[in-house]
Order: C-alpha cells, then structure tokens, then sequence
C-alpha cells in the first residue's frame, strides 16, 4: 500500500483514541494535538514493518502517550479546566471523577485512560508507557487510591 494511503487510513481510524489518550495525559488541547501529530510524524519517518493494524493503533498509541509525557515534564504544566471542556462530562459524581483523575499525576493519568477508556491490560500499558508490568499495576494502584482518599468513597471505583 503506497505510504500515502497507509498514513489517511491510520489517521481516520486511530485519530479519535489517540488524541484522546494524549488529551487526558497533558490536560491541553494544542499538547494533545501536537502529541498525536508527532507519532504519525514518527510513523512516517520509521515506517515501522508491522504485520496487524492492532500493533500499528498500540504502536502509535505508545509514540503518542510518551510525546505527551514529554510535554507535561518539559513545561512542568498540571492540567487546567480545559480538560473538562474540551472532554465533556455530566454533572455531579462523573464530573468529580473527571476533575480528580486530571489532577492525577502523568503517568498515573496515563495509565487510567488507557485502562479504563482505551480498554489496554496492564501489560500493553507497559508496552506504551515503556515500564515494566508491575509498574503499570503500581501507576493503577496509586491512582485508584489517590481518587478514594480524593472522593472519600462518594463515587464506585
């Protein structure tokens, strides 16, 4: 398939998740979309021989998460309220969720979404966020109980 075609075939179908993904790490829209931006950069740059579509989505989706990671420590930022309106929710428990999850750390943020919203196990955690399994379970963990201390039981985790 000529590069072209691969490249708007990956982009009309990893887009939403990556950006997604990458949105929920930085808390900023123009991060995330750079973020999302700079994997299929890569992508074409390394034309990464893969035999499934299911490892070029895991593929760009570990490139995406890391250049997202990188922004958060290069400019030190936390996120903002922008999260919540670019990433909307409804009112009451969800939006508590929502705010206390962007209020995580990176990579535990990380982790979360792409558990909980992407659907990724632990170990393909690992793989994207380039850590062993047990510390992608510990980021989990941690994130869990950040929120229960955060939420004091109010919302089922």
């Amino acid at each position: 398939m000529p590069r072209s075609n691969r490249l708007e075939e990956l982009i009309l179908s990893h887009s939403t998740a990556l950006f997604r993904a990458a949105l929920s790490v930085t808390g900023h829209v123009q991060d995330a979309e750079d973020a999302v931006q700079e994997a299929y950069l890569k992508f074409l740059e390394t034309l990464p021989k893969l035999e499934d579509q299911g490892r070029e989505k895991a593929w760009l989706m570990r490139v995406t998460v890391n250049a997202a990671l990188d922004r958060v420590r290069d400019k030190k930022r936390h996120p903002t309220g922008e999260l919540l309106d670019i990433y909307p929710a409804p009112e009451g428990e969800t939006r508590e969720l929502l705010e206390s999850i962007g209020r995580l750390p990176a990579n535990e943020r990380a982790a979360v979404h792409l558990f909980y919203y992407e659907g990724y196990t632990t170990d393909e955690i690992a793989k994207i966020l380039k850590c062993r399994p047990g510390t992608a379970r510990s980021y989990l963990s941690r994130a869990r109980e950040h929120l229960r201390q955060e939420l004091k039981g109010e919302i089922e985790l």
